[in-house]
């Protein structure tokens, strides 16, 4: 997994006004917690940021104020929901060889058995337990072949070493419906002239 490292420093001002100022300076103010220790409050680079984020569950080496370093991974991000840009992000803390618990993006390959089925992703992401500098970007399921009423579950797709599930294993991840037949609009009107008739 990858590793970024941002410049942070420590933010004194808080409130509407103190965030609207901190964004027109292409900043991005934050805030970093765990382990028990207080909040730290604190302004990050916006498009240093924007492109971490890129990455799911990157992991964030913050130099704070040039004193100390930090690991951190995304927790929530807020974003403007029109213009897209960040609003407020928070951090969690981590330490190297910590287990957490996140969500990796689940990605598919291959093609579905012919007869135009639908695959469901009912989790789109797939809740793991590793360890904070190992955390897989995502996780990859081969659905070549399967067939209307197929279904993968948790238990079925394979992790990466030190990785485990953090879902029950009977989870269903994907599912595989079958294509839905449509009338043609002559069977439509045959149909309706049917009943025409009838009445």
């Amino acid at each position: 997994m990858s590793e970024v490292k941002l410049s942070a420093e420590t933010r004194t001002e808080f409130g509407k006004g103190a965030a609207r100022r901190i964004r027109r300076d292409n900043k991005v103010p934050g805030v970093l917690y765990g382990h028990g220790s207080d909040p730290l409050h604190l302004t990050l680079p916006g498009h240093d940021l924007l492109l971490a984020l890129r990455t799911p569950n990157v992991l964030i080496s913050l130099d704070i104020d040039g004193k100390s370093s930090e690991l951190a991974i995304p927790k929530a991000v807020q974003r403007d929901a029109i213009k897209g840009f960040l609003e407020h992000v928070d951090l969690l803390l981590v330490k190297r060889g910590e287990k957490v618990t996140v969500e990796v993006p689940v990605h598919t390959e291959g093609e579905l058995a012919p007869g135009g089925n639908l695959l469901e992703h009912v989790l789109n992401a797939l809740p793991v337990e590793a360890e904070a500098t190992h955390i897989p970007e995502s996780v990859t399921v081969s659905v070549e072949g399967l067939e209307a009423g197929a279904s993968v579950l948790a238990k079925d797709i394979t992790l990466p070493n030190g990785t485990t599930l953090a879902v029950e294993e009977d989870a269903v991840v994907l599912q595989v419906l079958a294509a839905q037949a449509e009338e043609t609009e002559g069977e439509e009107s045959e149909a309706a002239d049917e009943a025409v008739a009838e009445a």
